[in-house]
């Protein structure tokens, strides 16, 4: 008759056939409990399926330096009779893309380290990581051929099972024969043992019925108690040794490592026999005790393993929220391009600071990551294409106004080629970007090429200003002798006022800035002079104009109507620039000191018009005069 425990027992182990091994993180927190608990002559198998998991997680794994060492191992695997565990294949996966993105970000500091622009730089395909993924292709089909042997392994080790029962079955038919039969028991037992993985759907139902028949050998049969006896004391021992040992790893500080090795201790406590009936519940009760400790723990940690990769998650998530708006934007120029790949950068750089997602998001989540970076990288490399093709084109204008400006440079027609060379660097300034070190060397050339026109020009003109300034000098000179004239000696006056205003209009140029200035203190004194002295200027002019009338009209029939034309159409010419004069005034604003100077000499200008309209009027009236004589 099955004891209580070990229906408990075969209850649990039917659940976690059902759920799966308690290792896996994906487990619910009701599957770990159940598949913990699950010990003594029922989790074995369960644990036996998946005893190259515990092996994988127990084990260390090598830490790799390079992508090379980590492709070798890959294709050493791929080219070998060995199955590779899941927990490698997964560490080799982790290693080689942790190297993989530390020498892109490495090539990219060295890019940028040797003037690169961020904007300039480009991810190319990777022919180790091309490697890497065929060599993982045929490791996949060979862990999957593994799991066809391992499940048809399955199916061999049920018969055999199967069969021991029906050897055990056929001994409890025979009860004559116990004593003959308990030394061949015991080999059946050992075999039994020895048989590790079989059909979870199956476990169940086999582990009941050899249990049944193995019960019924030793309670059924009163025979060889004393051997009976001795192997309950035995398997006593054994399971308080067990008890103990699970009750330790309630200390242990590592609650990964402590959950394998329950599995372990798990495994022996089933494979041991049984002990005495009335002790059974009892050391079962202690041994489930000790294991509640130990999965509660373990419970915990991967609650809050979990609960901290659903986090990662939603991080990862955002960040890539972020590489896919930026690709939204309108991406037109490099300073935007230099702009957003700082923050595609700087993205990645909080991407590396984030731990795993969970595992079935995990590799979902960087392929999404990775694809908008790509995608971000791909549309920059075509737009710096374009944009250095553009650069060609503006390079090929610029050396065309180099060539321009180069054959100008030794001009000696300084104001013509003034305005030629002004006018280059007017269009210069027009052409776009070129790349840097070639835009440099063409602007030096360009600068070099102008520099020489006018530094040439500067220096004939340096001398022309020094004799402007001996000008400025000498008008300054006859304006202090006009001012010491002495008006009432009348005749004398008049001789040396027009001696000084011959040497004055002999002068030349004067600097361009004094030139206003040195006029209107000359004009000051002469209309001062000619106040004094009682001289109108207009009517010795227009005197002088009636004396010569007779001497042009000697010239010819038509010389006088010729002369009065003339000065008809001056006269219209006189109104008309009066006329613009006094229109412009309008529009002037003289809220500013500089606007009503400005204002004040356009007056004078028409005050004077108006004066040289008065004359002109007089001399029509004089050469009318004469006709009608």
């Amino acid at each position: 008759m099955i004891d209580s425990q070990d229906a408990l027992l075969n209850t649990n182990m039917e659940e976690a056939k059902q759920h799966g091994n308690a290792a896996e993180p994906s487990v619910n927190n009701e599957q770990v409990e159940v598949a913990i608990l699950s010990t003594d002559e029922t989790i074995g198998d369960k644990v036996e399926a998946h005893e190259s998991k515990t092996e994988d997680a127990a084990t260390p794994l090598k830490n790799y330096t390079s992508k090379k060492e980590i492709v070798a191992r890959v294709k050493e695997i791929s080219a070998s009779e060995e199955t590779p565990s899941k927990a490698e294949i997964d560490h080799l996966k982790t290693q080689f893309y942790k190297i993989h993105f530390t020498e892109r970000e490495e090539q990219q500091k060295a890019f940028l380290a040797n003037g690169g622009k961020p904007e300039e730089y480009q991810v190319f395909p990777d022919e180790e990581e091309e490697s890497f993924k065929a060599e993982m292709a045929i490791i996949k089909e060979k862990r999957q051929k593994a799991f066809l042997e391992q499940e048809a392994l399955k199916q061999d080790n049920l018969k055999k099972k199967e069969a021991i029962i029906e050897k055990i079955k056929a001994m409890v038919t025979t009860p004559e024969e116990a004593d003959k039969n308990f030394q061949e028991f015991k080999t059946l037992q050992q075999e039994w043992k020895n048989i590790k993985p079989v059909p979870a759907e199956k476990n169940n139902e086999l582990w009941s019925n050899y249990q049944l028949y193995v019960e019924q050998f030793y309670d059924l049969f009163n025979l060889n108690r004393e051997a009976r006896e001795y192997d309950f004391k035995k398997n006593l021992k054994k399971k308080t040794e067990l008890c103990e040992a699970a009750e330790k790893l309630a200390d242990e500080t590592d609650v990964v490592s402590a959950f394998h090795q329950l599995q372990e201790l798990h495994s022996e406590y089933r494979e041991t026999g049984p002990v005495e009936k009335e002790l059974r519940e009892e050391i079962w009760a202690r041994f489930k005790a000790a294991s509640s400790v130990v999965n509660k723990r373990h419970q915990q940690h991967f609650e809050e393993l979990r609960a901290k990769e659903e986090e990662n998650l939603v991080k990862k998530t955002a960040l890539c929220e972020q590489v896919e708006a930026i690709l939204e934007r309108e991406l037109n120029g490099s300073s935007v391009w230099e702009k957003a790949t700082k923050e595609i950068i700087a993205i990645q750089q909080e991407w590396k600071t984030i731990g795993f997602a969970p595992q079935k998001m995990n590799v979902k989540i960087f392929e999404r990551f990775r694809a908008a970076c790509d995608k971000f990288f791909a549309r920059k490399a075509t737009f710096f294409q374009t944009l250095k093709e553009t650069f060609a084109e503006n390079a090929e204008k610029k050396r065309a106004l180099l060539e321009k400006a180069k054959e100008l440079s030794n001009s000696t027609d300084w104001n013509a080629t003034s305005n030629k060379l002004i006018a280059l660097q007017r269009e210069w300034k027009t052409v776009g970007m070129v790349p840097k070190k070639i835009g440099d060397q063409l602007w030096n050339d360009f600068v070099e090429a102008c520099n020489h026109f006018f530094e040439a020009r500067n220096a004939v003109q340096a001398e022309s200003k020094m004799e402007e300034q001996d000008n400025l000098k000498k008008k300054y000179e006859i304006i202090e002798q006009l001012q010491a004239i002495d008006p009432s000696d009348d005749e004398r006056a008049r001789e040396e006022l027009q001696r000084l205003s011959d040497e004055y209009a002999k002068v030349g140029h004067v600097p361009y800035k004094e030139k206003d200035k040195v006029y209107q203190a000359y004009y000051e004194v002469k209309d001062k002079l000619h106040k004094a002295l009682n001289i109108n200027a207009s009517k010795r002019r227009v005197d002088n104009f009636k004396n010569n009338l007779k001497k042009v009209a000697s010239r010819g029939e038509n010389a006088l109507d010729n002369e009065r034309g003339r000065l008809m159409h001056r006269l219209d010419q006189l109104k008309q620039e009066i006329n613009t004069y006094e229109n412009n005034i309008g529009f002037l604003n003289i809220s500013s000191k500089k606007g009503n100077s400005l204002v004040e000499d356009m007056k004078r200008r028409v005050q004077k018009l108006k004066d040289d309209v008065e004359e002109i009027k007089l001399k029509i009236k004089a050469i009318d005069a004469e006709n009608k004589d």
